[in-house]
């Protein structure tokens, strides 16, 4: 069995030799839930029962916030160097990339994305964790300008305790994202996996206590939304709410900050990504490629998936014939097989959710011009599916489908495309493809979304700023702003005077 697999029967080997953790990670032990429960993790792939993991509710966040103020207050973290923090995280890190392969296949066999998917998200996860560690030694305070008699400095502190819950489309890259500034600030962290793909959480957590994070500082609590979920979100001694998932619950989650404590609550919520295609764009076949990809990519599981794609009518037809022609490259195969692009959808739940939407494609009028079935294999797998011809006024065309399901719209002027991107409730990304460089200027500063890519999709580092606006969310992830999150400041003011 090779511990650096490359073909589809080693990835199947180590799958076929791996042991999961399913308990909860609590005060540095690993223990079931209060209440005894669990719930079954699937393997969208096949439709089997991986494993069986502890179903934590309300009294389990009760216990895990405790001892995570506890960790706060004793200061072992929250109050130990910048420097030593960095170290640990750091450690982290190289403990990651020495069983990058294991983590990648539990998220491959927890959520369905491809194994080849899975490696690049643990490249991001791992960048992310060295990102933040190494800044949280960089960042200098502030001193206010006044007179000789007055002294003003500006602090920043840790929260205290964080809840993060994150999604299960990019599970362990997410978790990175939230936890790695809320950890290099100083906080205690209580993570809440998704149900759907909580494997590679609790390995982390292993991995975690391994490096030397001290008891209670970082702490795994897999389960439901609505149960252990819900508790940190209501509790009055979480400090901060961090979340990546869609807009419904995120708007659930600032209810509970404002019936409780109003803790600080970060959101990373639902897209309708448009991606806008003109005319005196160069080299259409390349284009259409990243078109393609910017929807397929990870079975359309994407909270930034180019859902939209608005291409100038003079250019349409042929356009789309070349989209439809990279979409074909792209259909789903075996998750472990790394020449497979798109895997399967995570669960029966997602899987018979976007076929309801495609089927009221169909209805409402717009054209299939590909993909539009299950595949007829065991496990939850959907083609490439593309519709043509698509309005605003169009179910496919404005709620987020999480799936892969491209809409196609065309348009005759750059006010039109503006007009269309703008006209959804979310705000998350947008892209914009032309060789015009004054309307590249102009649009991209009228297109109302957090983030802008231009002649690329997803493009970007850990320096950049990853957020939406409207009903996207508030939260930063990556880069110094997500740090800035997860501090407050404190004012200093010193009389010096006699």
């Amino acid at each position: 069995m090779s511990t650096h697999p490359s073909t589809l029967a080693e990835w199947q080997a180590l799958a076929a030799s791996l042991t999961f953790e399913t308990r909860a990670f609590v005060d540095d032990q690993f223990v079931d839930a209060v209440s005894g429960e669990t719930f079954s993790s699937i393997n969208p792939a096949t439709g089997e029962t991986l494993a069986e993991v502890a179903s934590c509710d309300a009294a389990d966040a009760e216990l895990a916030v405790g001892h995570a103020r506890a960790a706060f207050e004793r200061g072992e973290w929250s109050r130990l160097a910048p420097g030593k923090r960095k170290a640990v995280l750091l450690k982290l890190a190289d403990l990651m990339t020495a069983h990058k392969h294991e983590l990648a296949l539990l998220d491959t066999l927890d959520m369905g994305k491809p194994v080849t998917s899975s490696l690049g998200d643990m490249a991001g996860a791992i960048g992310c964790l060295r990102h933040q560690a190494e800044s949280i030694d960089k960042l200098y305070g502030e001193v206010a300008p006044t007179g000789e008699e007055s002294l003003g400095m500006v602090l920043r502190e840790p929260l205290g305790v964080v809840a993060s819950i994150v999604p299960w489309n990019f599970p362990l890259m997410m978790t990175a994202w939230k936890i790695a500034p809320a950890l290099a600030a100083g906080n205690s962290v209580i993570l809440k996996p998704s149900e759907k793909s909580p494997l590679s959480a609790l390995r982390l957590a292993q991995l975690a206590k391994e490096a030397g994070l001290p008891r209670g500082v970082f702490q795994v609590l897999p389960g439901f939304g609505h149960t252990v979920g819900k508790a940190l979100a209501l509790s009055m001694d979480v400090d901060c709410l961090a979340f990546t998932g869609s807009t419904q619950v995120g708007k659930q989650l600032m209810q509970y900050a404002g019936e409780s404590n109003l803790k600080r609550v970060y959101l990373e919520c639902g897209g309708k990504s448009p991606n806008l295609v003109f005319a005196d764009c160069k080299h259409l076949d390349a284009v259409a490629k990243h078109a393609a990809a910017a929807i397929f990519h990870n079975q359309g599981e994407v909270c930034i998936a180019g859902s939209r794609l608005l291409v100038e009518n003079a250019i349409r037809e042929q356009f789309v014939d070349k989209v439809l022609a990279a979409a074909e490259r792209m259909q789903p195969g075996d998750p472990l097989d790394p020449s497979s692009f798109m895997g399967a959808i995570v669960d029966e739940t997602q899987h018979r959710r976007i076929l309801d939407y495609i089927r009221q494609g169909v209805e409402e009028g717009a054209q299939l011009r590909s993909g539009g079935q299950a595949l007829e294999r065991p496990g939850y797998f959907i083609s490439p599916t593309v519709f043509d011809g698509v309005t605003p006024q169009m179910t496919i065309g404005r709620e987020e489908i999480f799936g892969p399901v491209l809409a196609v719209f065309g348009f005759d002027s750059e006010e039109q495309a503006i007009a269309m991107a703008n006209d959804s409730d979310y705000g998350l990304a947008a892209g914009l493809w032309s060789q015009d460089i004054d309307r590249i200027m102009r649009v991209t500063r009228r297109l109302q979304s957090g983030q802008v890519f231009v002649n690329n999709w997803a493009g970007g580092d850990q320096s950049m700023p990853f957020g939406g606006v409207k009903q996207s969310g508030n939260g930063r992830d990556k880069s110094h702003h997500s740090l800035a999150e997860y501090s407050s400041l404190k004012s200093v003011w010193i009389s010096l005077e006699g």
